[in-house]
């Protein structure tokens, strides 16, 4: 059984909630991601943050990204994997949600990321495929 902690990368890292969205933008750069898992202050999950929220979200509006939080631009309800979870839930969990990153969590902390490029390298293109059909169908939602 492939699971999720088995195609995750490692290395993911917090935003804080409570870190301004400019900071978060240099980290990004230093980890070469486009989205951080935002943590409350007990280190939970709150939400994502990714690149383009900090463009559309604060940048695109005028406001400056130094005076703007990562919680401030947290929404919805956040979505995680346990790391034990067979591939199957990681995909059900992304189509259902129309999401293209999951945090992974083991014993409540997070391990890692999956992102659609950890899903081409384990998946076959019939699954890949099947999962972007999903993912990307029309709902006027943005994906994660």
């Amino acid at each position: 059984m492939t699971t999720a902690g088995d195609i995750m990368h490692r290395g993911a890292q917090w935003i804080p909630a409570h870190e301004t969205l400019d900071r978060a933008a240099q980290l990004m750069r230093e980890l070469g991601v486009g989205a951080l898992p935002i943590s409350d202050a007990n280190e939970r999950l709150c939400g994502i943050l990714t690149d383009r929220d900090i463009v559309v979200g604060c940048v695109a509006l005028g406001h400056d990204p130094s005076r703007v939080t990562a919680g401030d631009l947290a929404q919805g309800t956040p979505r995680w994997i346990d790391a034990s979870a067979d591939i199957s839930e990681v995909l059900r969990e992304m189509q259902d949600h129309q999401i293209r990153r999951l945090p992974v969590i083991e014993d409540k902390r997070l391990v890692g990321m999956i992102s659609e490029a950890d899903l081409a390298r384990h998946l076959t293109e019939e699954q890949v495929g099947s999962w972007a059909e999903h993912v990307y169908a029309s709902t006027g939602r943005s994906a994660h």
